[in-house]
C-alpha cells in the first residue's frame, strides 16, 4: 500500500510534532470549506498527538506531494481499555483528492487499528470507526467502496445569541457553582462518566487511564476558563456537569458548550436546560454572537429534543461509519433502559 503511494512520487511517514502547524491547516481547509468554520487550533493538533499513551509514531501517517506539500494526514487512536473502536480521523487536500492518496491512507488505518484487537478480551467485537460531513461526496464514496458502512449521525447544532434568553429555573434543592468554586477534577469527571454511561457506543473501561488523558487535555488547554465549568450540585453531590469552551478553534465569536451531562436521578427535572440557558447567558455576556455543540441525532436520552427546545438549530450533520475488524459480542450501548 505504501509502495503504491510512492511510486506516484509521494512520500508516506509518520507525522512529528514539526508537523503540527500544516497538520492543523489541513483539516482547517478541508473542514473550512465544507462548513465555513476554521474548528482546531495548533494547540489542540499538538496536544492530540503528545496525549498520554498515544504514540505518534506508529499511530499518525502523512503524505506528502513530490514538490515537499503536505496533502493527506490520518491518525488512529485506540487508547480506550479494552480499545473495541478504534477510530480514525484525517483528510486529503482537496487540490489532490482523486489519486489514490485516500485509499491509501483509509487502507493504512485499517492495518493500524488491527493492531489494537490483541487487547480486546475474546469472543468481544471490534470495529474501527471514522466521521466525514455528509456534504463531502468523495470521502462517502472511499468509505463504501472500502467496505465501511454508516451506523450513526451526529450533528453540530447552534444558537444566535442575539436574542433575549430565557433566565434558568433551577430544580428544587440544586445550587450551582464554577469550577473556581468547587475546583475539583477527579468528581468531576466521575460525574461525567456517569451521566455518559446510557449513551450510544459508551464502552465501560478503564476510568484510570481516561481520567489521566482528560486531566492532560484541561492541564494543556488554551481555552480552559473556571468561570465557563458550570457543576450542579445537590447537597454535597454533583447532579450534572456543564464544561463550556470560549470559541469554536479559531473561530472567537462562537462559544462551544463542549460537555453537558446530567445524571439518572436528576433527569427529567428541567437540570440540562438550565444549565443550557445558563451556558449561553454567560457567553453572551463575553459577547459571543452565537454558541454551539455536537449531538448523536438519536441521542437515547433525548438530549436533540432538549436542544430544540432551547432554541438550537441543526447546522451540520456528521455520519459515523464503521469497518468490521472481528466478529464478536458488541459490548457498547446501544440502547437506553430508563
Amino acid at each position: 500500500m505504501e509502495t503504491d503511494v510512492t511510486q506516484s512520487g509521494f512520500s508516506f511517514r509518520s507525522a512529528s510534532m514539526d508537523d503540527v502547524e500544516e497538520v492543523t491547516t489541513l483539516l482547517n481547509d478541508h473542514i473550512e470549506e465544507l462548513t465555513g468554520m476554521r474548528v482546531y487550533t495548533d494547540n489542540d493538533t499538538k496536544n492530540r498527538f503528545s496525549a498520554p499513551g498515544f504514540d505518534i509514531e506508529s499511530s499518525t501517517r502523512i503524505v506528502e506531494s513530490p514538490d515537499g506539500q503536505l496533502v493527506g494526514f490520518i491518525m488512529v487512536s485506540d487508547l480506550n481499555s479494552p480499545p473495541v473502536h478504534p477510530s480514525a480521523s484525517g483528510c486529503v487536500k482537496k487540490s489532490h483528492e482523486g489519486q489514490g492518496i485516500g485509499t491509501a491512507l483509509l487502507q493504512w488505518a485499517e492495518q493500524r487499528a488491527r493492531q489494537a484487537i490483541v487487547r480486546v478480551p475474546d469472543g468481544v467485537r471490534v470495529s474501527m470507526r471514522i466521521q466525514t460531513s455528509i456534504q463531502h461526496e468523495p470521502t462517502i464514496r472511499l468509505f463504501e467502496k472500502s467496505g465501511l458502512s454508516l451506523v450513526r449521525y451526529y450533528w453540530f447544532m447552534e444558537i444566535d445569541l442575539d436574542t433575549e434568553i430565557p433566565e434558568p429555573q433551577w430544580p428544587a434543592g440544586i445550587t450551582v457553582r464554577t469550577f473556581k468554586e468547587y475546583p475539583d477534577l477527579r468528581e468531576i469527571f466521575s460525574a461525567i462518566m456517569d451521566a455518559f454511561k446510557d449513551h450510544w457506543g459508551y464502552v465501560d473501561s478503564s476510568e484510570e487511564e481516561r481520567y489521566k488523558r482528560w486531566h492532560y487535555f484541561i492541564e494543556n488547554s488554551d481555552d480552559f476558563v473556571p468561570e465557563l465549568w458550570f457543576i450542579a450540585m445537590d447537597g454535597d453531590q454533583i447532579a450534572g456537569v456543564e464544561i463550556c469552551l470560549p470559541r469554536m478553534g479559531e473561530n472567537a465569536d462562537m462559544g462551544v458548550v463542549e460537555t453537558l451531562g446530567v445524571r439518572r436521578p436528576w433527569r427529567r427535572r428541567g437540570l440540562a436546560l438550565a444549565l443550557l440557558q445558563q451556558a449561553f447567558i454567560q457567553l453572551k455576556q463575553r459577547g459571543k454572537k452565537q454558541a454551539g455543540l455536537g449531538v448523536d441525532a438519536d441521542s437515547l436520552t433525548g438530549a436533540t429534543r432538549l436542544y430544540e427546545k432551547a432554541g438550537m438549530r441543526v447546522a451540520q450533520e456528521i455520519a459515523t461509519y464503521e469497518k468490521e475488524l472481528r466478529l464478536g459480542e458488541d459490548i457498547s450501548v446501544q440502547k437506553f433502559d430508563s
